[in-house]
């Protein structure tokens, strides 16, 4: 049956399937069909991560374009992923350093980068609106109220929406036309997933992200993986999906608990690194405080608030400050223009993928005093920065979504979208986290807490090792192994 028209046994109303249809020729009609383009591969190592993980970029050329490249059908594993946000390149990478590490390809394919596709140019219309939605959010509190918590939380939640997403994802298909259909694809958004198995892909892993079950992930056809197992129960059962419905569960074939998706680089060196962040609280050393401005900078006046009350901490030598603002510049401008001694003491590594790697790998074992601000154009060194600097960092300071399932201990400020909430819940109870603080005085009160004395920091340090013996971070390695599973099945 038509995926719109049922998921998972559980039949869709009609006037719903006849509003998904109507959504797809919307589309049609504004970004157009190309269904009838046969796209050439093009396959190339990633110039900013490629010699790190592994990464080989998969670009795609209208047919009459040259011959298009091979993978390696034995060792190759897609990494299917959009540009929204930085959450989903970010569990992208972390897919891609395990598949690296254990030997496997990972060929790129981010759906939103193939500008003369139909595929992209429907994520971007919708990725703009998320985008604007989140900055809108942060400076409204009603539009909060009223508008983005609801969709976030109650509005992404319904099957209805997922009927309607199968449709797009049926323009997004041909993307995946000369892609060898036995290669295994792990999905870190649900469009790629969907996308894939509408493009006829046989060996498709979709990695859920959040912690909040929500029919917008679904992608019937592929195997769902999940980091917790509160998400686990809420997937199996389809948990309010329709209301208060008792509906037909997901198949148990279709959904595995993995763990955490996190890097090889930071759950190998976790011990190391935890043992690194003890003796420098016990020394009195500068703790690092790692500020992460992500998406469009929705959050700035938070984090502007974090650095005014840090900065005599700072001039004290009792903190060190990382701030991240991904590749968005001008939210380093306006902080810089907010709080102008920022501006005069902040150390800028801006633009200089080398002289930051340098930076992140000195400051594993050297000292590091003062403000560091990093910017980078390039989305890829945008995101892994943060990846780069975890490991150095005492406390990352950051809204609870992908960096939640993150082994480092955390400071969660308010979040964007309520689904956001389960991430900070889900690591106060696995003890590497904080509550979500809600407003800018309990966020202030937590960073006292860090600073001024050790029980709430060590006992996380504590938490993370040991929850990395229980396995929880161990998400990403899970993942390839059911992927690269499906391949050989």
């Amino acid at each position: 049956m038509e995926k719109s028209k049922e998921i998972f046994g559980n039949e869709m109303p009609k006037k719903v399937y006849r509003k998904a249809v109507r959504t797809k020729k919307k589309n049609i009609r504004r970004f157009g069909d190309d269904s009838g383009i046969s796209y050439q591969v093009k396959i190339e190592k990633n110039k900013h991560i490629g010699d790190c993980l592994g990464v080989m970029d998969v670009r795609l050329s209208p047919e009459g374009e040259g011959k298009g490249d091979t993978f390696d059908v034995e060792k190759g594993l897609i990494v299917g992923n959009i540009r929204m946000g930085f959450g989903h390149y970010r569990i992208s990478m972390a897919i891609a350093s395990a598949a690296n590490a254990m030997g496997y390809i990972p060929y790129w394919m981010d759906l939103n980068s193939y500008k003369h596709t139909t595929c992209t140019k429907v994520i971007s219309a919708q990725n703009d609106l998320y985008s604007l939605g989140s900055r809108i959010s942060a400076k409204s509190r009603i539009f909060n109220r009223l508008v983005w918590e609801p969709l976030n939380y109650e509005g992404f939640r319904k099957l209805s929406y997922n009927a309607s997403d199968q449709k797009n994802a049926e323009l997004m298909a041909p993307v995946f036309g000369n892609i060898p259909k036995q290669i295994p694809v792990v999905a870190t958004h649900v469009w790629p997933a969907q996308a894939a198995i509408h493009g006829g892909m046989k060996n498709v892993v979709n990695a859920i992200p959040d912690n909040w079950p929500m029919a917008l992930h679904l992608a019937e056809g592929s195997l769902h993986t999940v980091q917790t197992h509160f998400a686990y129960q809420g997937y199996r059962i389809l948990n309010g999906m329709k209301g208060k419905d008792v509906l037909h569960p997901m198949p148990a074939g279709d959904l595995v608990f993995t763990g955490h998706y996190v890097d090889h680089e930071l759950v190998s060196n976790l011990e190391q690194d935890c043992k690194a962040r003890r003796e420098r609280k016990k020394a009195g050393a500068p703790m690092r405080f790692l500020l992460t401005i992500g998406g469009a900078g929705a959050q700035k006046e938070i984090f502007a608030a974090i650095i005014r009350h840090m900065l005599p901490a700072v001039e004290k030598g009792q903190a060190a400050l990382y701030i991240n603002v991904g590749d968005y510049k001008n939210v380093w401008e306006e902080l810089v223009k907010e709080l102008p001694e920022l501006g005069r003491r902040a150390k800028e590594h801006f633009d200089d993928w080398d002289e930051t790697r340098k930076f992140c790998e000195e400051a594993l074992c050297g000292p590091v005093e003062g403000i560091h601000g990093f910017y980078h154009a390039d989305i890829f060194e945008a995101v892994y920065c943060t990846n780069l600097l975890m490991r150095s960092c005492d406390v990352l300071v950051t809204k609870p979504s992908e960096l939640a399932f993150y082994p480092v201990p955390k400071l969660f400020i308010k979040r964007v979208g309520g689904h956001e909430q389960w991430g900070a819940v889900h690591s106060a109870e696995l003890g590497d986290g904080t509550l979500e603080c809600e407003d800018i005085p309990h966020t202030l009160q937590m960073l006292e807490l860090f600073l001024r004395e050790d029980t709430l920091f060590c006992g996380m340090c504590d938490a993370i090792e040991n929850n990395k013996k229980a396995g929880i971070y161990d998400g990403a390695y899970r993942v390839v192994e059911l992927a690269a599973g499906m391949r050989r099945a």
